[in-house]
């Protein structure tokens, strides 16, 4: 890749760039820049972490006039975690220039403090469609000497229903504007957007497919009466201490998210309906991994950036290739190897190397092995331990110690595997037989 010296950058910016450790431009950096910097319109289609932030930010950086104290570029982004991620990057690349005020706006922080700051002035916005709109209908926030609009996950910003806050928005900014449009996926309505927003844009695209060299991908198929069973048998076979299980609908996220939890599973779900301060503290508890399985839809995933996922897990087939292709992309990044698992209640034509592999639910959750797995209806928040389940089936020599596999113990259920010959009498004895003096219902799984 040609590296930033040769764009006509100046010379602070470029040894600024070189010491934030941008030497080579990405492919969308290469292509969209110097349109950018031309000052047309823009178009282009690249997938997050691909270097856009760079693309757009250095030429509108490049044009901010610090004497000057009012709006001069508007970044919109679908959610207040890339509007932070964006403004955090701006923040770095205008090091070159000093005193360039970049403010974000979104909802989730009070409107008060967000006004006091404007009242102060700013030079780039960046902030959701939501709030923006919500500042322009107060007379809160000026647009009238904006000179670059970028629209950042413009597919996603549809998806999630801002299309009339977009046009309130860009109504409040001056016609003769550069508009960079950045977009995952071309549906015919980002192509209408293009159409509204942007004149005679010229359009890129790079590369949106991610790097599956190091992601293991594997269909199951299972029973479709079966399915959750399977998610469950796939969970305990891998072993992820992070993994991510697509949902197709919201229902199906709180319904997976609600019988993981009963099942014994740390799972919180993500979706649209979440309240901002709920969706904070879901993706807070799975990024430092205080939760281990994250449900969610394609929505609400997509932008995410956590970079330690093991496990991308399709619970729903997704709709097309590009969703299946952002989705796996969830795992296996910067170098590390993930794994990507689909569930599939037919039998997938599997025109690619990808194993196809029968699931049956009857057989035991360890996957290959000669194993059963039995679950009490008991756990640590009973003060059952692994070590009173174990004493409870070896007790007066009824089952060997070697006949027992793990036990995994869970705040309400506890899983135990036991080779399969044993396993009719070891779930006999667990249902019979009191456990530190109580009964407690068990089932093969």
């Amino acid at each position: 890749m040609p590296s930033f010296n040769t764009l006509p950058l100046p010379p602070q910016m470029l040894t600024n760039l070189d010491q934030l450790g941008y030497h080579d431009m990405t492919a969308i950096q290469e292509k969209s820049l110097p349109i950018a910097l031309e000052g047309k319109d823009l178009i282009a289609q690249a997938k997050t972490g691909s270097g856009k932030t760079a693309a757009f930010g250095i030429g509108l950086l490049l044009k901010i006039d610090v004497s000057k104290f009012h709006p001069q570029a508007l970044i919109i982004t679908p959610t207040r975690e890339l509007a932070e991620q964006v403004a955090k990057e701006l923040r770095k690349l205008a090091r070159f220039k000093h005193n360039i005020k970049i403010l974000t706006l979104y909802g989730g922080t009070p409107m008060r403090h967000q006004i006091t700051s404007l009242e102060h002035g700013a030079h780039i916005i960046v902030g959701t469609p939501g709030r923006i709109r919500d500042h322009l209908s107060k007379d809160t926030l000026n647009l009238r000497y904006i000179h670059t609009v970028v629209l950042d996950e413009a597919d996603r910003m549809l998806d999630m229903g801002f299309s009339e806050e977009i046009d309130k928005i860009l109504a409040a900014t001056p016609k003769k504007r550069q508009t960079l449009l950045f977009s995952a996926t071309f549906t015919e309505d980002i192509k209408t957007l293009c159409h509204d927003l942007t004149h005679e844009a010229q359009e890129v695209k790079v590369d949106v497919h991610h790097d599956s060299s190091n992601i293991e991908e594997i269909y199951y198929v299972v029973e479709k009466n079966y399915k959750f069973e399977g998610l469950i048998k796939v969970l305990q076979y891998h072993k992820p201490k992070s993994a991510i299980v697509f949902c197709n609908m919201k229902l199906d996220v709180d319904d997976v998210v609600a019988d993981l939890q009963d099942a014994g599973f740390s799972a919180l779900g993500l979706h649209g309906d979440l309240e901002q301060v709920d969706r904070d503290e879901t993706l807070l508890q799975f990024a430092n991994k205080s939760c281990a399985i994250l449900v969610a839809t394609d929505v609400a995933a997509r932008g995410l950036d956590i970079p330690d996922v093991d496990l991308v897990i399709n619970y729903d087939l997704p709709r097309n290739d590009e969703t299946y292709t952002h989705r796996i992309g969830r795992t296996g990044r910067a170098g590390k190897s993930g794994k990507a698992l689909s569930l599939s209640t037919r039998a997938v034509e599997n025109t690619t190397s990808i194993p196809l592999h029968s699931l049956d639910v009857d057989d035991s959750i360890m996957i290959g092995s000669k194993m059963k797995t039995l679950c009490i209806q008991g756990g640590k928040k009973h003060k059952l331990r692994a070590g009173d389940v174990l004493g409870a089936l070896t007790a007066k020599k009824n089952i060997s110690g070697d006949a027992i596999g793990k036990i995994d113990s869970f705040p309400f259920y506890t899983y135990v595997a036991v080779e399969k010959g044993l396993a009719k009498r070891a779930l006999d004895l667990l249902k019979n037989e009191k456990i530190k003096g109580k009964k407690f219902k068990a089932w093969m799984i």
